[in-house]
Parts: C-alpha cells; sequence; structure tokens
C-alpha cells in the first residue's frame, strides 16, 4: 500500500523538504565553486593549474595512497576473516570482534597520535627496532598513511568477510568437512565464492574512503612530497588563500570521489546463496596442531594491530597532567563546543534521516530517490561542501562567525550514510508490520510514532543518533576549515597542542575525547536496550 501523504497532520511535507536540504548543501557548494570558476577566476589560471605539475602529482599521490591501503587492508583482512570463520568457537572471539569495532568509532586524531606515540621517533616500536639493530624509517610520509589506513580499515574489511561467510549456507560448510578438506581448499573452493563479492565492494569502499582521507593525511603526510587533494584544498583556502587552486583541486576531487563511487557500485558481482533448510549443530572439527598455531600467530598478530594504539594512548593519556589540563580554560571551552556543536548535528541528522526514511517508505515512485539520497555524501566529500560554503558566503558574512552554523550543517550531513544504514531497515521492516494497520485505525502524525514505530525503532535510533554525535565529536576534517579562536572543538584543540609540540598535553586530550566518543556509543546501546524492554 502506497501513500503519498506523508506526515499527514503535521502540515509539513518533510521527506521532500528533507530532500531538498540535502541537495541543496552539496548542490550549494558545487555551484558555488562551477560560477567561481567561470565568472570570478582567470581562464588562464585555471588552465594553468590544472595543467600544473605539482597539481598532476597530488592527483598521483592521492590514488597511489589509495590503492596501496586498500590493497594492504584487503589482504591483511582475508585470513582475518576466513580464521574468524573457521574457528568459531575459540575463546576470546566475540572479545576480539568488539575491539575490532574500536577503528570504526575512534576519532581519527586520536588514532594518528597514538600511531606516532608508537611508530615515532621515540616511540616502542621504534625503539624496539633499534635495539634489534633492524633498519627503521620515519613515520611521516607514505609509511604513516598506510599505517594509519590499514589500522582503520582492515578491521572493517574483516568484519565484512566475516558477515559475508556467515550467510553461506551450512550444508556447503559441513559437506567440505565430510570430505576432508583442509583450511586453504575450502577457502579457495567454497569460501572464495561468497567472499569474493563482498570483499570487493568492501574495497572499493576503503579507495574512496583513502581518496577522501582527511586528518591522516594532514597529520602524518610530512610534507608537499604527500600530499592528497583534500588537504590541498585546506591548504589552497587557508595557508595560501589561492581560491583558483582551491576550486580546481575541488573537481578533481569530485571526479575522483565519483568514479569510487561508480566502482562501489560495480565491484565484486552477485552469487547464488542457496539455501539452508535447517541450522544444524556445528561439527566438532579438529584442526592439526600447526593449523591452530598459524591461527593464533594471525589473529594475535591482528589484534595487538588494532589494540597498541589504544593501549598507547592510554598510557600517555594518563600520563599526562588530566587535572590540569581540565582546569584550562581552552579546554572547558573546547569540550563545551564538541558536546554542543556534536548534540545538533546529530539531532539534525535524526530528523533528516527520519524524513529521507518516511519517503522512503512512503513516496511512491520517488522511494528511490529517498533511499539513495545519503549517498550523495560519498561523492561529494565533507572537505569539498566546505570549501564550496567557505567560497560562498565569504563576500557576504565572515566565515568564522557563521563557522558553528555551518560545522553543525556539514557534520550532520557526513553522518548521513550511517545512521540511514542502521534506521531505513527498521523503518522498513516497520511499515511492513504496522503501516497498513494504522492506515485503517486512523492512527497517524506523533501518535502513529509515540504508539507504533518508537518502541520498534528505538534501538537504531539511539544507535543512529550516538554515531552522528560520535564522528562529529571527533571530526577535525571542517573545523580544521572554519575554526578560530572563538570556536575550537577537542579535535582542533589536540591539532593545535600536536603542532606546538605539546604532546603530553595533546596525549591527555586524545584520552579525554576518545573516552567521550566510546562512552557515547555505550550509552547510546545499554539505554536503547534498556527503554525496548520497558516497552
Amino acid at each position: 500500500m502506497k501513500h503519498t501523504k506523508p506526515y499527514q497532520g503535521l502540515g509539513l511535507a518533510l521527506p521532500p523538504l528533507a530532500l531538498f536540504l540535502l541537495a541543496g548543501l552539496a548542490l550549494g557548494a558545487i555551484i558555488a565553486l562551477v560560477v567561481f570558476a567561470v565568472l570570478g577566476g582567470s581562464q588562464v589560471d585555471v588552465i594553468d593549474i590544472a595543467t600544473d605539475t605539482v597539481v598532476w602529482r597530488i592527483i598521483r599521490f592521492t590514488l597511489w595512497q589509495a590503492a596501496l591501503s586498500t590493497l594492504l587492508s584487503a589482504l591483511f583482512a582475508i585470513p582475518v576473516g576466513f580464521l574468524l570463520f573457521e574457528y568459531k568457537h575459540f575463546y576470546g572471539r566475540e572479545l576480539l570482534l568488539r575491539l575490532f569495532a574500536i577503528p570504526l568509532v575512534l576519532p581519527q586524531i586520536v588514532a594518528v597520535l597514538a600511531i606516532v606515540s608508537l611508530y615515532g621517533n621515540q616511540g616502542f616500536v621504534t625503539q624496539a627496532l633499534k635495539q634489534a639493530g633492524l633498519p627503521i624509517g620515519t613515520i611521516y610520509g607514505l609509511s604513516g598513511i598506510l599505517i594509519a589506513h590499514v589500522y582503520f580499515n582492515m578491521p572493517l574489511v574483516a568484519r565484512v568477510i566475516l558477515g559475508a561467510l556467515n550467510a553461506m549456507p551450512a550444508e556447503y560448510e559441513r559437506l567440505s568437512h565430510q570430505l576432508n578438506m583442509g583450511p586453504l581448499q575450502r577457502l579457495r573452493h567454497i569460501c572464495w565464492p561468497y567472499m569474493r563479492p563482498a570483499l570487493f565492494n568492501a574495497s572499493a569502499l576503503v579507495f574512496m574512503l583513502c581518496v577522501t582521507s582527511f586528518t591522516v593525511v594532514l597529520t602524518l603526510g610530512g610534507g608537499p612530497r604527500a600530499t592528497t587533494l583534500e588537504v590541498g584544498i585546506y591548504q589552497a583556502l587557508t595557508f595560501d588563500f589561492d581560491i583558483p587552486r582551491a576550486v580546481v583541486l575541488t573537481v578533481m576531487q569530485l571526479a575522483l570521489t565519483a568514479f569510487a563511487v561508480y566502482m562501489f557500485a560495480r565491484a565484486g558481482g552477485n552469487i547464488d546463496a542457496g539455501m539452508t533448510l535447517e541450522r544444524t549443530r556445528p561439527l566438532l572439527i579438529k584442526h592439526k596442531a600447526s593449523q591452530i598455531i598459524l591461527a593464533v600467530v594471525v589473529l594475535g598478530v591482528a589484534a595487538l594491530f588494532v589494540a597498541s594504539p589504544f593501549v598507547a594512548i592510554f598510557a600517555k593519556g594518563i600520563a599526562a597532567d588530566l587535572i590540569k589540563l581540565f582546569g584550562q580554560s581552552a579546554v572547558q571551552k573546547a569540550i563545551m563546543t564538541s558536546f554542543v556543536l556534536g548534540a545538533l548535528a546529530a539531532c539534525l541528522c535524526i530528523a533528516v534521516t527520519l524524513a529521507l526514511c518516511e519517503g522512503a517508505v512512503r513516496a511512491g515512485f520517488m522511494q528511490g530517490a529517498y533511499s539513495h539520497a545519503a549517498s550523495l555524501v560519498l561523492v561529494v566529500p565533507p572537505i569539498v561542501i566546505a570549501a564550496g560554503w567557505f567560497i560562498l558566503l565569504r563576500p557576504f558574512v565572515s566565515i568564522y562567525e557563521a563557522a558553528p552554523y555551518l560545522v553543525v550543517s556539514v557534520n550532520a550531513a557526513m553522518a548521513l550514510p550511517f545512521a540511514m544504514r542502521f534506521v531505513l531497515p527498521a523503518r522498513q521492516t516497520a511499515a511492513q508490520r504496522h503501516d497498513r494497520l494504522c492506515a485503517q485505525l486512523g492512527i497517524q502524525g506523533f501518535d502513529k510514532w509515540r504508539l507504533v514505530l518508537l518502541p520498534v525503532m528505538i534501538k537504531p535510533l539511539s544507535v543512529g543518533f550516538a554515531f552522528a554525535f560520535a564522528l562529529s565529536l571527533g571530526d577535525l576534517g571542517v573545523i580544521a576549515l572554519f575554526g578560530s579562536e572563538k570556536v575550537q572543538t577537542l579535535p582542533y584543540l589536540i591539532l593545535q597542542r600536536m603542532g606546538s609540540y605539546r604532546t603530553n598535553d595533546a596525549a591527555g586530550l586524545a584520552l579525554i575525547l576518545c573516552v567521550f566518543t566510546l562512552a557515547i556509543l555505550m550509552f547510546a546501546d545499554r539505554s536503547s536496550v534498556s527503554l525496548k524492554d520497558k516497552k
């Protein structure tokens, strides 16, 4: 049953309004860039910039680091994901999966600081290599960028692979064991056909994320030879104030992200999933001692790689004078600003998400447009949106006075794909189960949300809000462009302390930000479960 009047009784067509606001936020930035390129800048300047060897070196490095990061993440994730599936009942498996979720929510500036404390000149790993007489390199440059990108993306790809293998019919796995296939044979003949589509899709997503990486490259790039397009846009606007150069780099960034999204849509392929008639009891598999040792080594290395930066930032943060930091007015103001802007961005994100979800289940032929509207953010990264609005508003208002509004709106848009991933499936399920009965009983508007939808959607809404809050709390990309002495968030303050070589203060602030982020996610998860139980 299709409904053509969403949110009846409220007097507002909220889904079309949400779609218009989201499209306006992104398209307004692009139009500003195009108008400036045509009217505000010299055609000769644009051509000169587009053919500049430095610009093409930036493009080559952007693609090169993204390709290497994707390849290393995938190669590391394949054995990890397969072994997590192969050894389903080993002690600590659930703990390891929870550990793999940390990089997904950890603010990038925190992880970068932890990686520097491990692999920097005075880091634990560097000192251990020196004592062993092994050659060492610098963390700044391509090597540091690769380490950080693999840290963030390997757990993601491994969890995607594990999810694909868990969807494989149980009979296939049972039959492979009955035929005495070894692990490599099972990987090649049974598991790989199910891993391949998920692996290629996840790899394309990782490539896109690495192309649009900002915080990692800004802090670990180490100079002009390790600069990506996003960092180039930031430098052109803030240091050189070269707007034509920023416009050209932004257009090139849009082309690369559009190409990456195209890869994401076309990667992998489909496979017949088969059918499991009944969920049978898992076989008690006896593995050889050598296989068990190899699995322990691989999973142990993966666990150490993911956990060590978190442990390092905790140790360095505890060593800092936290009481003194909390007593500083700049820190107190940054914490308050981060929470206010993060909460506002999360509220705006959930409001737009709900409106888009409502349109996706009730808008007839426009359902596809509402369902995929959040993907517009994947094509137009936050730094591109910020750059466009920077250029558009600069002649009319003070950019730094408008900074809070721009940070809230761009961060809300940045979190939309994640919030939609949690909320849309729940709303579609609720529509199939309850919308027809609600229409027959005349239940609509706020009564429908209060009595019918909220009890079944409270958990995805809470998790979506927490993810949006955490992403905004730890974001550096937008605030790095609009931040000032008046508007400072915790990530912005951490970057300042790192730039002034106050590493102890930066570590303490990173620990505070990390604790806040994890606490928000844990609280949302627990509170949503308890509220659902009460309902």
